[in-house]
């Protein structure tokens, strides 16, 4: 997902947020939710697995989320084929903006011996795990474990415990969806993972985008590299990449979530950490802010003002720069009168970000580039890496 799909995101959950807080205000409908990929796959398969077991395919089907609702799903295609059933629902995303709205979720069963379990297969559309780090071991099909306890008990609900059944679920044309998503990074190759932890797609929720970015860090931990790098959007990752020469799997693109990063490492952490962005969201991690998207609130000018005069600016520099309407411009008036603004940014970042790794021993740097990729500041010199925390 690209940047600016990352701030739309997280601009219209912080719009959708405000209509049910003051719902007086608000012209537009409520904003619908939709069914994860688990939940369609689970629901295909429950059908599929009826059918082999009655003759009749259930539509609709009904299947229990984890939290215990009980959901139904038409049927999109149905049928036997030599080796058994399958049956096919159509993903709704809701309101989410998902790659997977609309996409065929294809569930196919056949019997196995008795006394040997459930065996999942990835079928065309659906990845396979290449990589260590994630839920399951490099060569597991990419289907989550939750939506394999949703198919599980799905399918025990129809023919009771101990089931032996081979299932296959697919996804049409989820190669190509499947370049629309991080999947590659993380080592998901050959199509989309089934995912979800609840059954629910709830529209622009924050919580894919952060989940994504543990993984991310889960992977690069497992694969043993010493050094990640957590950007802002894509220009600044390809200018850390190629300033660092980093593999890609070091790279996590968070978007406006440093938080969701700071706090993961400070659990999970890593030996060295690089944050890169732009200058008025680094002007905001500098000021304390964990979430950097722009509706979360402004930078505080006068104090991007006061920071400027710690860094030799004037009286009536630091005076324009407090009123300037916006960050770019206030960097602009610094560097027009040769004030190392960029590197003071990068520096007060570091700090608050070393206050919310606190306990680690995570090695950290700041970088702060313009819209071109050019570093503008940087909390130490070229050449010369932290060596230490502090």
């Amino acid at each position: 997902m690209s940047f600016l799909a990352s701030a739309l995101r997280v601009w219209l959950a912080f719009r959708h947020k405000y209509r049910i807080l003051y719902p007086m205000t608000a012209h537009a409908p409520p904003l619908r939710y939709g069914w994860t990929t688990g939940s369609c796959a689970t629901a295909a398969a429950k059908a599929a697995w009826t059918a082999l077991k009655t003759g009749q395919f259930p539509d609709p089907v009904i299947i229990t989320l984890p939290g215990g609702q009980s959901v139904s799903f038409a049927l999109a295609n149905h049928g036997f084929n030599e080796n058994g059933a399958w049956a096919a629902v159509v993903k709704d995303a809701g309101d989410d903006p998902d790659v997977t709205h609309g996409a065929l979720i294809h569930a196919a069963v056949r019997e196995r011996p008795e006394g040997s379990g459930i065996t999942f297969v990835a079928g065309a559309g659906v990845g396979l795990i290449t990589r260590p780090g994630l839920p399951l071991p490099p060569g597991e099909p990419a289907i989550n474990p939750v939506p394999r306890q949703m198919i599980t008990r799905a399918l025990e609900d129809v023919s009771g415990p101990d089931v032996s059944v081979e299932v296959t679920v697919s996804v049409e044309n989820g190669v190509a969806l499947a370049q629309k998503t991080l999947n590659s990074r993380l080592g998901i190759l050959g199509g989309l993972s089934i995912l979800g932890t609840t059954g629910i797609v709830v529209p622009f929720s924050c919580s894919a985008w952060i989940d994504s970015i543990h993984r991310g860090i889960d992977v690069a931990r497992a694969l043993n590299l010493s050094h990640l790098a957590a950007t802002t959007g894509n220009v600044s990752e390809r200018a850390v990449q190629a300033l660092y020469g980093l593999p890609e799997t070091a790279l996590i693109e968070m978007g406006d979530f440093v938080g969701g990063v700071l706090k993961y490492i400070r659990r999970h952490p890593v030996p060295r950490l690089t944050i890169g962005g732009g200058i008025a969201k680094m002007t905001k991690l500098a000021q304390g802010r964990m979430d950097l998207h722009s509706k979360r609130g402004s930078a505080d000018m006068p104090a991007l003002a006061a920071l400027a005069t710690v860094a030799g600016a004037g009286a009536d520099l630091a005076e324009a720069i407090a009123v300037a309407p916006t960050v770019a411009e206030a960097f602009l008036l610094a560097s027009h009168a040769e004030i190392p603004l960029g590197d003071h940014i990068a520096q007060a970042a570091r700090q608050f970000a070393l206050s919310v790794l606190e306990g680690s021993d995570v090695v950290l740097d700041v970088l702060v580039f313009d819209r071109q990729g050019q570093c503008v500041g940087r909390s130490h010199p070229v050449g010369n890496p932290p060596l230490k925390r502090l």
